[in-house]
């Protein structure tokens, strides 16, 4: 019946409509131009959202959000059904009978705002709203609002009446970036939307009707006042009673802000690199780089960046392997030690059995998104390489042992001459007292003996992204490298030594939607890298570093520890890689801008995170 005197009134107001034919015939033909663009966004208005990015360390507690709009999504199952009837009732009573819009509310709507010359009225349907904050700007003009009427009716022929009702409550504005009925109960209150009394629920729902004037952080009285109109609105339909409504209004309103969760920044600021990767790897864009030109690389790059960026937004889940208590125990630990102006380090810490990053320190007072030194920082490793690209695979490819001798005489190669520390000339010693001591000529002697080439085939294994074709050399065996190697990638390859076997270490364990559904999980295969026999000098060889080698000072509250210390030339950057039976970890110590640090060799700062790190 409605409907039927809205049409009449058009007739009525035939002339008027008159008036407006040309702008109608203009966006009438702009809508049909445009109709497969409307088709192919209506039929996905999630896009149009950007979700809450939430991280959970191993125990599954909440330790960091990324979000611009706050969003909590519900179904509309899990929406109450008096908040429902609150924004039906003062928002479109028609809801359920109508096409997408009500002509007789749009006529009334032209005739109020013919009177004033001026559009200050909408008429607008929850249908036209949802059109209007998924599609088109808040432009109060005739054309944005046949646009609005044309996409409505388009909406309800592509879906159900309760999928409109639901995508409109997920999507409503309410004030201080916040989206949604969902996202509105735990911002303003954070508790979820069914935890919520009657009055909460209605006062939230007050403020989407002009979030600017309804805005309870500005203007908390006109949203309390509002509410009362709200309840009073139920009570005049009968959803409750009179008393109820008024136990309701005299009810305290105090609202518990939610504040954005952001801990442990060096852990999630590496999470989120990791997560790139590990898109990459799932996706095919590794393989694409790896065989792409120069400049293809830049266009894969680019279409990995919007894929990550298309993830991010989607709202997802990352858990990770963080343990929160080990990580809060590092970062004071270590930032109470760096006490020197400008002196920085970066640390990280992986878990044995499972191979996953626990912990990682990125430097002094890290801020989210700072230069992160742990995984960002490539500098030279000094000897702390040693054990990678000389020894481990000497013992693969030979026949020596750790009581096998070699000369810690000099030696040169064409011009490189290197000399052992403080220029001392050894005769022939074991090579376990060559290790321990870090000799210079012997390891590069022992180079020779297992060749550049062959070397690199097993450093190749692990994931080092900074060696380049120009580091197959000499100098490789000191650890002189073109661009140098992160304090990651040096406890990376050493959880090689635990057992022999490799997988890279990781700090994400998995990816899920909202719905818990996995999106992405590195793989868990791992690769036999190194012997038994190998694996058993390796560990005899860093275990005697530090009982009487470069490491003593070392310590774990294991039965087991064994390191091996670095020092490149002019002392601009200390190394320790190492593992206890429990932990696998690696530290540098530094200037950005590097410069000698020979007056902190005693200090053995790197020595004192070390403990910390292995036994925390």
């Amino acid at each position: 019946m409605k409907q039927f005197i809205g049409y009449v009134m058009i007739i009525c107001f035939f002339p008027l409509i008159y008036l407006l034919a040309e702008k109608i015939w203009e966006e009438a033909a702009q809508a049909q131009a445009h109709q497969q663009q409307l088709e192919e966004e209506i039929q996905l208005p999630e896009i149009k959202s950007q979700l809450p990015v939430k991280m959970f360390d191993r125990n599954g507690n909440l330790f960091d959000e990324d979000y611009v709009e706050w969003r909590e999504p519900l179904s509309l199952d899990e929406i109450p059904e008096i908040v429902k009837q609150i924004f039906i009732l003062s928002e479109d009573r028609d809801f359920y009978q109508h096409i997408g819009f009500d002509m007789s509310a749009i006529m009334r709507a032209v005739v109020a705002n013919a009177a004033v010359n001026s559009i200050q009225q909408g008429g607008s349907t929850i249908t036209q709203q949802l059109v209007r904050i998924l599609y088109l700007s808040e432009e109060k003009t005739y054309e944005r609002k046949l646009m609005e009427i044309f996409y409505a009716h388009e909406l309800e022929k592509l879906y159900e009446k309760d999928e409109i009702l639901e995508m409109y409550l997920n999507e409503m504005y309410f004030a201080n970036q916040v989206y949604g009925i969902g996202g509105a109960a735990t911002y303003y209150f954070n508790k979820p939307l069914q935890e919520l009394s009657v009055a909460q629920m209605a006062f939230i729902a007050a403020i989407p009707n002009n979030p600017s004037l309804y805005d309870p952080l500005k203007n908390f009285e006109n949203t309390k006042a509002r509410q009362e109109r709200l309840l009073d609105l139920l009570a005049n339909e009968q959803i409750i009673t009179a008393e109820e409504a008024n136990t309701y209004k005299n009810e305290p309103i105090k609202l518990n802000i939610k504040q954005k969760t952001q801990k442990f920044p060096d852990y999630s600021t590496y999470v989120l690199h990791e997560l790139k990767q590990l898109i990459a790897e799932n996706e095919g864009y590794t393989e694409k780089m790896e065989q792409a030109t120069p400049e293809a690389k830049k266009l894969v790059q680019k279409e990995l960046n919007e894929k990550v960026k298309e993830l991010l937004h989607s709202g997802i889940i990352i858990h990770t392997a963080l343990d929160s208590e080990k990580q809060n125990q590092i970062e004071n630990s270590i930032d109470s030690l760096l006490t020197i102006p400008n002196l920085q380090a970066s640390a990280v810490v992986i878990d044995n059995s499972a191979r996953e990053i626990v912990s990682i320190y990125g430097g002094k007072n890290y801020k989210k998104y700072d230069f992160h030194r742990a995984y960002q920082a490539y500098r030279q490793p000094g000897s702390s390489f040693k054990p990678l690209i000389v020894y481990a695979p000497l013992f693969e490819t030979t026949n020596y042992t750790p009581a096998s001798t070699v000369n810690g005489g000099k030696f040169c190669i064409g011009n490189f001459c290197p000399q052992n520390y403080g220029g001392a000339v050894y005769g022939n010693v074991s090579i376990k007292t060559a290790f321990k001591y870090s000799l210079n000529t012997a390891a590069l002697r022992l180079f020779t003996q297992v060749g550049v080439d062959t070397a690199f085939e097993y450093l190749n294994q692990f994931h080092f992204e900074s060696i380049v074709e120009a580091d197959q050399n000499d100098s490789a065996a000191l650890g002189g490298l073109t661009y140098g190697v992160t304090v990651v990638e040096m406890a990376d390859a050493y959880t090689s030594f635990i057992d022999g076997s490799y997988i890279r270490a990781h700090a994400i364990r998995k990816v899920t939607d909202l719905e818990g559904n996995v999106l992405y999980e590195w793989p868990t295969e791992r690769k036999q890298i190194w012997s038994e026999q190998t694996v058993q000098y390796m560990r005899s060889l860093l275990s005697e570093v530090v009982r009487s080698g470069t490491g003593r000072g070392l310590y774990a509250n294991s039965s087991y520890i064994g390191a091996k210390t670095g020092t490149t030339n002019d002392y601009k950057d200390f190394w320790l890689a190492g593992l206890s039976n429990e932990y696998t970890a690696s530290v540098w110590i530094g200037y950005d801008q590097p410069k000698s640090m020979q007056s902190l060799e005693r200090a053995k700062i790197h020595f004192n995170i070390f403990n910390r790190i292995i036994n925390d």
